[in-house]
């Protein structure tokens, strides 16, 4: 099963020790050191921070059709910070990791763990319209998944 780990932070603008160009030595390092703890464990399928909202964009759709939303985004606390993807045994599995999470980046982050959706989560005419849209795809991004 593969579950997605979501970070959110707060409103606080710079991290709990940071020096004076906002970065927290001791938290970076603790969480390279959990990354690679997952990644030996063989649990860690990929994990990434994001950058800012105001780097990136947002496309809305109303009534089929496509439009730029302005930024900046000011409720920051809506935001996704990083993720982290873990292909582990349950949900059970996958909040124990989040539970060792290094966590700090804003002042009060919040994770939180959602299952991803498999081939064994969609109704069968679903899964035979994926097939026949997306053949390779389809067959490449189940194929090695518990």
């Amino acid at each position: 099963m593969r579950f997605i780990i979501t970070a959110q932070a707060s409103d606080e603008p710079a991290m709990p020790g940071a020096d004076a160009g906002g970065l927290d030595e001791g938290l970076l390092a603790a969480s390279m050191r959990f990354n690679e703890e997952m990644h030996q464990a063989g649990v860690l399928v990929a994990s990434e921070g994001l950058n800012p909202a105001a780097r990136g964009a947002r496309i809305a759709v109303s009534q089929g059709r496509r439009y730029v939303v302005d930024g900046p985004f000011t409720e920051s606390k809506e935001l996704v910070g990083g993720f982290y993807i873990l292909e582990v045994e349950s949900l059970a599995e996958a909040i124990s990791w989040a539970l060792r999470a290094p966590c700090g980046m804003g002042a009060d982050d919040v994770l939180e763990v959602r299952q991803l959706t498999g081939a064994g989560d969609l109704p069968p005419e679903v899964l035979e319209i994926i097939k026949a849209a997306a053949p390779t795809w389809s067959q490449s991004a189940w194929q090695a998944r518990r």
